[in-house]
Parts: structure tokens; C-alpha cells; sequence
């Protein structure tokens, strides 16, 4: 069949999917007359064949029922189940099936249809759309054929997939028409006009993750690539690369280590304390351990790429503890005698990695370089009193931070800030953040009265600016007990505690031992 459209005196030749010169219309139009004429009159010698054989076959079940109800004639059980059956089956193909003709392109198969019409309606959309694009006529010229045929009712093939199917046909023309839709877990994301640049930026974006050990490489989320011949709107390659490696919020956890505090968490992963407290609400935010796991929020790209690596690499081996009791050392604390030297493994794993991110670990073979050698530690016996150290520090007070540790700009000039300024009411109590010794308790410059209490470990806190002092250099203190109360003195631009951490006699941020 071929389809011819008008033109203009005055306008190009036409062409066809192949680039050949269009016929004539009216010899077009005569080749189809012909074509149609044939295949009708066959078509038709096949349903009226089809329509009398089932007439035949229906009047002789109803004849034997006839004769069965008007008691005209015996008829066995074997007879009458066998005339239900026939009666049944005819009832039940009437049903389930329809006259159909089957459709042929070019000699293909292509599907079902029940009338030709349904054909001609997808032929001309698609020469119409396909036209508009092309700036040109374009015309469907494959040889189509019908064939009479008894098919169930659900396998008519629809207008649409009609359409796709003359659509997929357009070799000649692809290039210039077909576009891709690109997917992501099923959401549609949008249409590229390059299944080739696609490919390439689904590489760039491997990539990145890529080294000498990685032994394989693949996307988290599946991506679909649809072929597609029509699209409101392309995309170009740097406005996907944008949609696929902009950064989603996702959630992770995050394990707990020596030296972390709540607020040091927070600050590491981006996080104000109140948003980390939200993610965690069974936690006491003052009582962290090693090893605690935390909800943690993470930022991850769209599309997310898993890689695994195949590595060696050498491990410490930790020392193994033998312990011996000491009652010169309080219970709860220890003290190392003799320190072990680590040993050495070399290790070959393969490590999985979610954007770079590790996320597991196969060890799959472990070889031992050079044996540890064990750690001799004391262990403390002797009752602990109430005034000795813990090992960690509480909030002196509480109320809001209103000035951090490092530097800062007041008085009209930028000065080092030695601690945290933690703002509340004239003579609110101020707690010892430790057990330990208080060493001075006074007055002292721009602290105003200070108290400071040198602790077990001999680290030391600072609480300055107090309004009065509660306790005596060279008193011992327990953690949580009332030293001062809140005030102004020294340098001070309104009540507040200003609070220090000394390690080693150096000031560090507080917040990262509260």
C-alpha cells in the first residue's frame, strides 16, 4: 500500500522513507484499487465459507433440541450431553472470539485487527506526524495485506500499537526522529536526543569511581532507555548529567569513637544538634560510648554507583591485655605496665563501595607477618571516692551558647576565644563538670572570680565570670556539685559562665568533650 499526499506545483519533489521519487497520484491511486479489489474478493469467499459452516453447524444442534423438548424422538444421555457440549462450545466461541484479519507488511505478520480502517487511521498519523517533523512529505510505501481470520478478542492489536509498529519501520529516517526516554526506578526523568552521548555520560559518571582495584562497576537505582519518535521537549546531555548527580537527602548511621561528642557528630555531618536529636531521640546526647551507632543524615547523588575492589593491603594485629589487680589505683581505672607492640597482617579483600563510600568488607585471606606481644595493664581495686574523677565531663549549667570557642570580633576588635560562653540568669548554680581538686578559686583578671579544678587525668576546667564562689583552693569536689553562682565580673558583657577544657594546659573547644 502506498500513501501519497498533494503538493504544490511549486514545491520539491516528493519522497518516500527511502528517498526514491513519489508515483504519480493517479497511478498510485489506480494500483490501489486493484490491490484492494483482490484482496476483498478473497477475503470475502473466506467469511462467507467461515458463515456457512457455522449456520450449518448451529441449525443441526438446534434441530436435535427441537426434537429432544417436543418428544418427537428418544435421544440418549450420550446424544443429549454431546448436543449441550456443541451447543455450549458455539455459545462460548461466539464469546470469546471475533472475525478478524490478520495484517501483513511487506509479508510480516504484524498483528490482528478487526477492521482495515484501524489500519489506514494509524498509517496516516503516523505519515503526518512523521511529515511535520521531517519538513517533507513522507510516505508509508510497505505492501500491506489481510488475511479473514477467527481470534480471540484480545488479541486485536489497537491503534497505538499500530502506530509504533509503522513508526519502528522508518529506517531511513531514524536519525532524524527518534529521541530517548530516560527513567530512573520507573520515574520518568526526561528525553535525550542521543542514545550514544547518554551511554557515554552513564561512563563519565562511572568513572569516578574507578581505580587499578575496581573489579566491577554498576548503577544502584535501574535505568530505562525507551526509544520514543516524538517529544514536547529534548534535553541536552548537561541538563541530564545535572538531573542524575544532583545530591538527594538519604539517611545513614554513623559509629561512635573516641573523642566524639554530640555536638562534634553534628557538626561533622552537617547537621545543627537539634536535627541529629530528631534522628536520635533515645540518646543521652551527655552519655556517649564507643562503638555507639547514630542516625545520621547523609547526602547522596540521584543516581547512585556501586563498585567493588579487589585490595591487599597490611593491618595492625592489637596486642593481647593480660590484667593483675592493684589497690593503690581506684576501682574503675587502670594503668598500662608494660605496653605490647602491635603485630602485622597482610590481608586480601574485596571491598564494596557505594559512591565511594565503603560498605562492606570480604576478607578473603589473611596472613600473619609478625606475632603481637602482650600489654601487662594494673587494674584499680581501691574503693573510689565520691570526689574523684570519671573520666568525662557534664554541662556546668544550662542555657544557650552565646559565644563558641576561636576567634571572634568583640569590643571592636577580633580576639581568641579560649571557650564557650553559656548565657542565663544572675546567680544560676554552676556544677563541676568533673570530679578533681580545685587549684584556684578567686578573682583573676577578665575571668572576674574564677574557679578552676584540676581533675584525675590532670586536665583542667575553667569556670569564670561567677557572681560568688562556693568552694576553697585545695577542696576536692565531686562531679555535679554547685561551685559558684552565675554572674558578671572581669570582662563581661552580660551573665553568663564562660567555660574552658585544658588538656595539657592548652584551651580546647569544650564541645568536644561535653
Amino acid at each position: 500500500m502506498k500513501r501519497l499526499k498533494t503538493e504544490s506545483r511549486h514545491s520539491a519533489p516528493r519522497r518516500n522513507a527511502s528517498g526514491r521519487r513519489a508515483v504519480s497520484p493517479v497511478q498510485s491511486l489506480n494500483n490501489r484499487i486493484s490491490r484492494l479489489a483482490r484482496r476483498w474478493h478473497g477475503i470475502a469467499a473466506d467469511a462467507r465459507d467461515w458463515a456457512q459452516q457455522a449456520r450449518i453447524s448451529l441449525r443441526r444442534v438446534l434441530h436435535r433440541c427441537h426434537n429432544v423438548l417436543a418428544g418427537r424422538r428418544y435421544v440418549g444421555p450420550a446424544t443429549f450431553l454431546c448436543a449441550s457440549f456443541t451447543a455450549g462450545l458455539l455459545l462460548t466461541v461466539t464469546t470469546l472470539y471475533t472475525a478478524t484479519y490478520a495484517v501483513y507488511v511487506d509479508g510480516e505478520n504484524t498483528g490482528l485487527v478487526a477492521d482495515q480502517t484501524t489500519v489506514e487511521a494509524a498509517v496516516t498519523s503516523v505519515e503526518t506526524r512523521s511529515s511535520s517533523m521531517l519538513g517533507y512529505d513522507y510516505t508509508v510505501d510497505n505492501e500491506i495485506s489481510y488475511r479473514f481470520a477467527l481470534s480471540l478478542r484480545s488479541d486485536v492489536s489497537s491503534k497505538a500499537a499500530l502506530e509504533d509498529y509503522f513508526s519502528s519501520k522508518m529506517d531511513d529516517v531514524e536519525g532524524d526522529l527518534r529521541h530517548y526516554e530516560i527513567s530512573l526506578e520507573g520515574e520518568v526523568l526526561g528525553v535525550v536526543a542521543s542514545k550514544a552521548e547518554f551511554n557515554d555520560l552513564l561512563q563519565e559518571i562511572k568513572n569516578a569511581y574507578i581505580n587499578e582495584n575496581t573489579t566491577s562497576v554498576s548503577f544502584v537505582e535501574e535505568i530505562g532507555v525507551e526509544p520514543v519518535l516524538f517529544a514536547d521537549e529534548v534535553l541536552t546531555i548537561d541538563q541530564m548529567r545535572e538531573i542524575l548527580t544532583a545530591n538527594t537527602t538519604g539517611e545513614t548511621t554513623y559509629t561512635v569513637v573516641s573523642g566524639d561528642t554530640f555536638n562534634a557528630i553534628a557538626y561533622k555531618n552537617d547537621m545543627s544538634v537539634s536535627e541529629l536529636k530528631a534522628l536520635n531521640p533515645q540518646v543521652n546526647i551527655n552519655k556517649l560510648s564507643i562503638g555507639q551507632v547514630l542516625n545520621v543524615r547523609e547526602r547522596i547523588p540521584r543516581l547512585s554507583v556501586r563498585t567493588t575492589e579487589h585490595v591487599t593491603y597490611t593491618e595492625a594485629i592489637p596486642c593481647p591485655v593480660q590484667t593483675q589487680n592493684d589497690n593503690n589505683i581506684y576501682v574503675g581505672s587502670s594503668k598500662v605496665i608494660t605496653q605490647g607492640v602491635e603485630g602485622e597482617a597482610k590481608v586480601t579483600a574485596d571491598i564494596s563501595y557505594v559512591n565511594g563510600v565503603e560498605k562492606g568488607r570480604n576478607v578473603l585471606e589473611s596472613t600473619t607477618l609478625r606475632e603481637p606481644t602482650t600489654t601487662l595493664k594494673a587494674v584499680g581495686t581501691k574503693p573510689k571516692p565520691k570526689t574523684a574523677s570519671n573520666g568525662y565531663y557534664i554541662w556546668p549549667c544550662s542555657g544557650k551558647i552565646t559565644s563558641y570557642f576561636g576567634y571572634r570580633n568583640i569590643f571592636g576588635s577580633r580576639s581568641y576565644h579560649s571557650g564557650i560562653d553559656i548565657a542565663g540568669s544572675k546567680g544560676t548554680a554552676i556544677k563541676a563538670a568533673d570530679g578533681g581538686k580545685v587549684t584556684f578559686s578567686g578573682y583573676k583578671g577578665n575571668y572576674g572570680y574564677l574557679v578552676i579544678i584540676t581533675h584525675d587525668n590532670g586536665s583542667q576546667t575553667y569556670y569564670g565570670h561567677n557572681s560568688s564562689l562556693l568552694v576553697s583552693t585545695g577542696q576536692r569536689v565531686y562531679q555535679g556539685q554547685v561551685i559558684a553562682r552565675m554572674g558578671s565580673t572581669g570582662r563581661s558583657t552580660g551573665n553568663h559562665c564562660h567555660f574552658e577544657v585544658r588538656i595539657r594546659g592548652s584551651a580546647v573547644n569544650p564541645l568536644n568533650y561535653l
